[in-house]
């Protein structure tokens, strides 16, 4: 039989290993503060404001895309043809805009997010430049230029250019 003594050394013991156990499973744990208590990922940047506001982007379109950076000109003047049957840019329910992700039939509320490198990007939730997100090449108020992220998608629908089709009210 245990004594009642004995008892109480198995069971500190029981749990001062299961203590150890746990802490030794934390990766992040540490005594010192030389390292943040929240791991982040390697080389993912922390989203920044964008130099562009929502509002800015929401209303009418004219859409066309280019490959050839010598085409771009003339894609702004295809797309203001398009102002016909425009492509509309809602405004989110929670501060975004809507629009279609790459081969998404459904639009979404997306993000406008900087960079620290001044870069701003249209895409969903996390990090900027994420593989679903669009950079946006230019903008000037009248015309927006963007470019996926997503290689392939980027090498199938090329530089979309925006071209606002009433002016700005």
């Amino acid at each position: 039989m245990i004594s009642l003594r004995g008892a109480r050394t198995v069971a500190n013991l029981s749990v001062a290993a299961a203590l150890t156990t746990l802490l030794g499973a934390c990766s992040s744990f540490s005594l010192t503060s030389s390292q943040p208590t929240t791991p982040t990922e390697q080389g993912v940047e922390p989203t920044m404001p964008a130099t562009i506001r929502p509002d800015e982007l929401v209303g009418k379109w004219g859409l066309a895309s280019y490959q050839n950076p010598n085409d771009r000109a003339r894609t702004e003047k295809q797309a203001q043809a398009q102002c016909k049957q425009p492509y509309v840019i809602g405004a989110g329910t929670s501060g975004g805009v809507v629009m279609h992700l790459a081969d998404q039939a459904t639009p979404q509320e997306l993000r406008l997010k900087g960079s620290r490198g001044g870069k701003n990007y249209i895409g969903p939730e996390g990090p900027p430049g994420g593989e679903q997100d669009r950079e946006v090449v230019s903008f000037d108020g009248r015309v927006l230029v963007t470019r996926f992220v997503d290689k392939d998608a980027a090498t199938r629908y090329g530089n979309m250019v925006y071209v606002r089709c009433a002016p700005r009210a």
